[in-house]
């Protein structure tokens, strides 16, 4: 965890915490996480917690990494988590953790002309990152990390040659598929990140093999020495390593030295700067209105040449029904809110792929689309918004939702309905004056005298969508 605050636009860290829990060793076969690992990890952020008690929400993100896209648990623990933080937590997915490591790393580091790979294991995963400047030009997220290399290798904490070679051949065996589409960017200069890359370079000082950074031949007599020492208990007492770290340091050396060896990585400079100070930058972007999900609505809209302009209208009014039913809807500025415009333009997607069932086309893009800044969280209710904007609207459209979730996500589905139907016809003149009044399930919503009757398709509509709404359980009423 990172507390910090702004300072003539820039952040000032006031606080770290850190605890290593291993989240990732706690997942069975199944892929079920063990009540005994759920204890661990509640009892650290039950303590990270109390230091969250007096900071607004609209100031504070917490994210969860690859051990919770895996888990089929994780809502059952994501429950429990919210209820000792008394926030909600965001999983993200593996290019979106990418993307903000790259972000945190080069806050970190000094500027370089050309491009960066960016490197870090963590313990279910590895991220490779190249970017430019601030932005990420090519990433990838790759199961394998410390945890899981460890315990298929190394579970007993025995060390040997043969399962060295057995771990070098999965490592190989998962870069296989981006090595070359990596070497062929190219890079300038390479950096790394996370506790498995600086308790390497920290091994590697100590032992007077690197002064700065980790190179390649420290790596392979590194190699030499994990052999000599031949288990992971006495790696901690050789390196002064906490027994944690110990457990899992044979596993994310190996990664590091297989990453090094495949991809012809002769010295790595490490950052301190990673994940988390990459959340801290995008959530300082998000405070300032820079926020990044904002540049890659438009950049979908640009690159799959949707209609623009019937996006915009469509949004522009959703935004209007949003904010007449805000106080009685309870529908809070922010979050929400935010999700409605993103889903009125981004309604028409699924039209790439056909015009038959273009709402259901459209909801699984977006279900399963890498949109830089999303979480999964963002884009399963972006979906769910897109996927019942018009025709069926079931009572139980949202019941695959958190029930937290359900009841917005039908309220802001209702508003978006209405802002495709007013514009249905794409026309360029502008709406008149609305007035929408929302009471529990009951929807009244007023136009200027005679313009139904000067605009007798939109009445039509207005009608067929009453009848949609009725099936879930609302009253629309207009005139």
């Amino acid at each position: 965890m990172i507390v910090a605050r702004m300072v003539n636009g820039h952040f000032q860290i006031l606080d770290r915490l850190r605890e290593m829990v291993q989240f990732a060793a706690g997942l069975d076969s199944k892929n079920r996480l063990s009540e005994e690992s759920q204890r661990r990890a509640l009892d650290c952020l039950a303590r990270f917690g109390q230091r969250l008690r007096h900071i607004p929400p609209e100031q504070l993100r917490i994210v969860g990494t690859n051990t919770l896209r895996l888990a089929r648990n994780s809502a059952e623990f994501l429950a429990r988590a919210e209820a000792v933080l008394g926030h909600t937590v965001e999983i993200i997915s593996g290019h979106e953790e990418a993307r903000l490591i790259y972000l945190g790393v080069v806050h970190s580091v000094a500027d370089v002309p050309g491009r960066r790979l960016v490197v870090d294991i963590g313990g279910g995963s590895t991220e490779l990152i190249v970017g430019e400047k601030f932005e990420s030009l090519h990433l990838t997220s790759l199961k394998m990390g410390c945890v899981s290399l460890s315990r298929a290798c190394f579970d007993d904490g025995r060390i040997t040659e043969a399962r060295m070679r057995e771990a070098e051949l999965l490592v190989r065996l998962k870069l296989e598929p981006v090595t070359i589409e990596f070497q062929e960017l190219g890079w300038q200069v390479v950096t790394g990140a996370s506790g498995t890359i600086k308790a390497i370079q920290e091994v590697v000082k100590r032992e007077g093999w690197c002064r700065e950074g980790i190179g390649l031949e420290a790596l392979r007599r590194l190699r030499t020495a994990l052999l000599e020492v031949g288990n992971t208990t006495a790696i901690a007492t050789r390196w002064a390593l906490e027994p944690a770290r110990a457990r899992v340091f044979t596993g994310g050396f190996m990664v590091l030295h297989g990453l090094c060896e495949t991809l012809g990585l002769d010295r790595m400079e490490v950052s301190e700067g990673a994940l988390r100070e990459g959340v801290i930058y995008d959530l300082l972007g998000r405070i300032r209105h820079e926020d990044v999900r904002d540049r890659t609505i438009a950049a979908v809209i640009g690159r799959y040449n949707l209609d623009k302009a019937q996006a915009e209208r469509v949004s522009a009014t959703a935004l209007v029904l949003v904010d007449q039913a805000r106080d009685q809807w309870s529908l809070a500025v922010g979050g929400g809110e935010r999700i409605l415009e993103w889903a009125a333009r981004l309604h028409e997607i699924g039209m790439l792929l056909s015009y038959h069932y273009y709402h259901r086309h459209g909801a699984y893009i977006l279900e399963y689309a890498d949109l830089p800044g999303f979480s999964r969280g963002d884009q399963t209710l972006l979906a769910a918004l897109v996927r019942r904007h018009r025709r069926g609207f079931p009572s139980d459209a949202f019941d695959h939702l958190p029930k937290d979730m359900a009841l917005l996500a039908r309220r802001l589905c209702v508003l978006l309905r209405l802002a495709v139907v007013l514009h249905r016809g794409r026309s360029r003149q502008s709406l008149p004056l609305l007035r929408l009044g929302v009471h529990q399930q009951r929807l009244d919503l007023r136009f200027p005298a005679g313009w139904l009757d000067e605009h007798p398709l939109t009445r039509a509509d207005l009608e067929m969508e009453a009848g949609y709404l009725r099936k879930a359980g609302f009253r629309l009423e207009f005139g």
